[in-house]
């Protein structure tokens, strides 16, 4: 079903339940659309704003929720860097020369962390060697 303001030609304006456009044209040009205060049936779609809501009671349900979903991943993220620090070691600017040492076994396998430029870190992948970026550690503010 759909809604259409309808204006007579005498200018009064009225609402009007149709199932499609298709159908308020058909019975329109059929002259089966009456004018409720004087009975015309020569009318027309009069100009409908659309509705616009204003921000509603779920868009604050559904903000609160993305901020809540997105503490939960900085928080997720926060304890994955914690787990690597702990556990792995830190070999800082030499991360490339030392992963791809693992990876050719020219070093003991073990897990690693440190820095390496984006071009680094694409040549790194180039060459099938599987590295990930760190999140970043939470600051305080």
């Amino acid at each position: 079903m759909i809604k259409y303001s309808v204006k007579c030609s005498n200018d009064h304006q009225f609402d009007g339940w149709f199932k499609d456009s298709a159908t308020f044209d058909k019975q329109a040009k059929a002259k089966q659309v009456e004018c409720p205060r004087c009975g015309d049936t020569k009318v027309s779609k009069a100009p409908m704003a659309p509705r616009i809501s204003k921000s509603s009671r779920s868009d604050k349900v559904i903000e609160a929720r993305a901020n809540e979903v997105a503490r939960e991943m900085a928080e997720a993220a926060g304890k994955i860097r914690e787990h690597v620090e702990e556990n792995c070691d830190y070999v800082g600017t030499q991360f490339a020369e030392e992963a791809r040492k693992i990876h050719y076994g020219e070093a003991d396998e073990r897990g690693i962390y440190g820095e390496a430029t984006i071009d680094e870190a694409k040549d790194l992948d180039d060459e099938g060697i599987d590295v990930l970026p760190l999140p970043k550690a939470r600051t305080t503010s």
